[in-house]
């Protein structure tokens, strides 16, 4: 009763929580904050429609990059305000002590653990837990991790791509790549000033990237094209 558990994915570009094995948070991972008193205005879905329409008094931050916390500050007000927003600990008079997991890249230093230990600490959180994102994801895809077999996971996030073998419930060994969906996304970007000198914004990059976007040249069936919007360099 005085203690709830909860499982996070602190993604680069969404954060996911869980609660009583249901996703109950799943919003992207943008803090908007005014710059004259350094405080937040708004995280996660109001943020994000912020971006790129703000004028110079708002700016709008990821707080993590490549995965891990780039901006302290932000994190933790993110991470307060989206456990606010969890169904069965909002509106309640006296703030359960919370049990967290939470996901973390296999390429993470000690000091990039610590900041996000630190992070979940600051929110009410008696015990904190780290789990490496590509055990979490076999475990996820229903893999039996504890078997004497190898078994290869590939990740691929926001920020960066983990890739790991795994067996015995341990990882054998990994890699984590700097290229996952934020450089497509960017690669939509600059394919567009590039050849049309058309700048457009991220959002409607990402637009791109997710209605039309593809890994093969060649599909069964041809995408239609759609129509975008931005500002004529020229």
């Amino acid at each position: 009763m005085f203690t709830q558990e909860i499982a996070m994915d602190l993604g680069t570009a969404n954060t996911l929580i869980i609660h009583n094995n249901k996703i109950v948070i799943d919003q992207p991972s943008i803090v908007a904050i005014d710059r004259t008193t350094g405080k937040p205005i708004a995280v996660g879905e109001q943020a994000k429609l912020m971006q790129g329409k703000t004028h110079e008094n708002i700016k709008t931050v990821r707080p993590l990059k490549d995965g891990v916390i780039a901006d302290f500050h932000a994190s933790e007000h993110m991470i307060k305000e989206f456990i606010k927003q969890i169904p069965g600990i909002r509106g309640r008079f006296i703030q359960p002590a919370l049990r967290i997991v939470i996901c973390i890249p296999s390429g993470i230093t000690e000091v990039e653990k610590r900041a996000v230990k630190d992070s979940a600490l600051k929110v009410n959180a008696k015990e904190v837990k780290l789990i490496y994102e590509p055990m979490a994801a076999a475990i996820g895809a229903g893999i039996d991790v504890q078997s004497p077999e190898g078994n290869m996971i590939i990740d691929i996030g926001g920020g960066t791509t983990e890739i790991a073998v795994i067996a015995l419930g341990g990882i054998v060994c990994d890699k984590s790549l700097k290229i996952a969906g934020d450089v497509f996304t960017n690669d939509i970007a600059y394919f567009l000033r590039s050849y049309y000198n058309l700048y457009i914004g991220e959002r409607t990059a990402e637009r791109i990237k997710i209605e039309i976007g593809s890994a093969l040249e060649e599909l069964d069936y041809p995408l239609e094209d759609i129509p975008v919007q931005g500002r004529d360099l020229i």
